[in-house]
């Protein structure tokens, strides 16, 4: 009985956090971010697409440079362009931006680039240290081809960054 009970009210809160999901809006973001997004319909418009579908978590917010601000990740892997599969990926990956707060509140783009997949590593144990995040990249930015990957590292800061092919 009591095992029965446990499920009725571990499905039970599992609706009601279902519908409480708020839906994706832009305008819950700054600027900057706002002007990210909006690279959405506009690729999608020029590849003849039509309605544009931003996933929930297009948006990350998480603290990239280590000084206690929201950065943001907006990645285009689950975004969605109809009448066109190929608008946000490709074989080098999705596009991937990274912006972060600066001390003044602005926000900045640092990065903006194909990626296949990311990993954020784990918080560094000096405090007030950069978060390092692992990218997945097309094998040519290490000098080979499409497959394997290409993996690098970078420590993110307020400094605007890309890959290079060699």
């Amino acid at each position: 009985m009591r095992l029965l009970i446990l499920i009725c009210v571990l499905f039970a809160g599992g609706l009601a956090r279902a519908e409480d999901v708020k839906p994706f809006n832009p305008a819950d973001y700054p600027g900057e971010v706002q002007k990210a997004l909006r690279y959405a319909d506009q690729e999608c418009q020029s590849q003849g697409g039509g309605a544009v579908s931003l996933a929930p978590d297009t948006v990350r917010k998480v603290d990239l440079t280590g000084d206690g601000r929201d950065d943001y990740i907006v990645d285009f892997r689950d975004t969605k362009c109809d009448g066109s599969e190929t608008a946000y990926c490709g074989t080098g990956g999705c596009v991937m931006n990274l912006l972060v707060t600066l001390p003044n509140g602005d926000v900045r783009r640092v990065f903006d680039g194909y990626v296949r997949n990311y990993e954020i590593k784990p918080m560094p144990m000096k405090r007030g240290a950069a978060r390092t995040i692992r990218f997945e990249l097309h094998g040519g930015y290490c000098g080979g081809h499409g497959s394997p990957s290409c993996f690098k590292e970078k420590a993110i800061s307020t400094t605007p960054f890309a890959f290079k092919m060699p």
